[in-house]
């Protein structure tokens, strides 16, 4: 009977041939790849990660590299992705864990099965090409999240469910939850560690993107949608407000500041009357809002109506807001594709509201941003839009862009739940990513590439 060392060197032996075998083909993962050490653990029938090491039951792994060595290693890449993308530390995040187990695997997997490398190459079996095509026409991106969502609003029954599991689940989640309890510093938070391994991986993804991005198109292949998955992993979330507050003028409007008061007034009370200041609110006030801004929308783009006028409703909110309104806004509405087709000037946030009611997204010509640049330069070479402060692009990223810089600021407008192409977005232009709710501003290097999805069939 073999003892505990020998099984354990065993399975360190097969996994490290494994590593091996992934780093060969995806050198860019090579820093990713040496940060899981491996970790003999008899509490699991399987094959997990706790997000430092990978730890397996000898058993399995050496039955998996006998009979099924490709399988073994796709779990181990399976497992690598689950980290890339940081699914162990966002499942504490959903109310039914389970399902965001089930999801965080189907997303692995669909994004492997995109990864145009032979060793990793699995044929799949009808039920799962089914899902695959069913979940691909449903989601335009397929992430974890969104599956999550897919699935709450249509939850699959006991048996589908079983069946889904059987299909994509590779390894062992329990070691998820368990993350907290291990190896905690004697006197830290509760979460010190989990929060430690988030940023250390969160870490490795811009690593990862970063060497994805030095290979240039030599590998596009090969990544298939990784690349563009560990961008939007590792964008900077921001608060669209704050995001929107660069676009702002301060102003001084006629309207009652009761958090102010006139020191004349005041000042005069305690002279004339000792103690009996009088009180007078100003009646100008300080405002920053948005004067004057552009919002261009991009009507030959695949992008759904539905996603423009959540932006356009979000944005209106923001405007009307009491902090925020200025009486005299001038808000231009650009509906364009290869050339402005319309311009629509709105006075209040509540004329915004209602556009984006009747708005119908219409699909045209091919897409060039030029037109609208050139439009906005002679408005102001003919004085108007003298105040503009910047212009958000709403759009899928597939045209040509402008080369020289603005005066203003330019941020371009993506949405996280359809298909774009940033690549080639100046490196003068902000990078804006909106989606269900939630939006990320790239902050990456002005020398580096961007983060872009190319439009895989498998992530939308």
């Amino acid at each position: 009977m073999r003892t505990r060392e020998e099984l354990e060197n065993i399975g360190c032996r097969i996994l490290g041939e494994m590593r091996t075998e992934l780093y060969l083909s995806l050198r860019a993962m090579g820093p990713a790849l040496d940060a899981l050490s491996f970790r003999l653990d008899l509490s699991t029938r399987t094959i997990g990660t706790d997000a430092e090491s990978i730890r397996f039951n000898p058993t399995h792994v050496l039955q998996l590299f006998l009979n099924r060595p490709r399988r073994l290693l796709r779990t181990y890449m399976h497992m690598l992705l689950h980290c890339l993308l940081r699914h162990p530390f966002q499942k504490k995040k959903w109310d039914d864990p389970e399902l965001y187990d089930l999801c965080a695997d189907i997303s692995a997997e669909l994004l492997l099965d995109t990864l145009q490398i032979d060793a990793l190459f699995e044929l799949p079996t009808d039920f799962r090409s089914e899902w695959t095509e069913r979940l691909q026409e449903a989601l335009p991106v397929i992430t974890a999240e969104q599956l999550y969502r897919y699935f709450t609003e249509q939850p699959p029954d006991i048996l589908l469910r079983e069946k889904l599991a059987r299909e994509f689940t590779r390894d062992d989640h329990s070691f998820w939850e368990r993350m907290n309890k291990d190896q905690n510093p004697p006197g830290e938070p509760p979460e010190s560690t989990w929060r430690q391994r988030e940023q250390d991986w969160d870490d490795r993804a811009k690593n990862t993107r970063e060497q994805m991005a030095v290979t240039g198109n030599e590998a596009s292949d090969e990544k298939g949608s990784l690349d563009w998955m560990l961008s939007l992993q590792t964008a900077s979330r921001t608060d669209y407000r704050d995001f929107l507050r660069r676009f702002f003028t301060l102003k001084e409007e006629l309207r009652i500041d009761p958090d102010s008061f006139d020191y004349a007034y005041y000042t005069y009370g305690m002279e004339m009357f000792g103690n009996i200041p009088l009180l007078e609110e100003n009646e100008y006030r300080e405002i920053a809002g948005v004067e004057q801004l552009v919002i261009a929308i991009d009507t030959s783009a695949s992008t759904r109506p539905v996603l423009v006028k959540q932006f356009l409703e979000e944005t209106a909110s923001i405007l009307s807001s009491r902090d925020t309104f200025l009486h005299q806004m001038e808000l231009h509405i650009i509906e364009c594709d290869d050339q402005v087709q319309r311009d629509t000037v709105l006075k209040k946030p509540q004329d915004l509201l209602r556009y984006a009611g009747e708005l119908t997204v219409k699909g045209g010509m091919g897409t060039d941003f030029r037109p609208v640049f050139s439009y906005i330069r002679e408005k102001q070479r003919r004085g108007e839009l003298r105040g503009l402060r910047g212009l958000l692009y709403f759009t899928d990223g597939y045209g040509t862009y402008p080369t020289e810089p603005t005066a203003y600021d330019t941020a371009f407008v993506f949405c996280t739940g359809e298909a774009y192409d940033d690549r080639k977005v100046p490196d003068w232009a902000l990078r804006l990513y909106a989606g269900e709710g939630e939006y990320y501003e790239y902050k990456g290097s002005k020398t580096g590439d961007p983060p872009y999805h190319r439009g895989i069939p498998a992530e939308g």
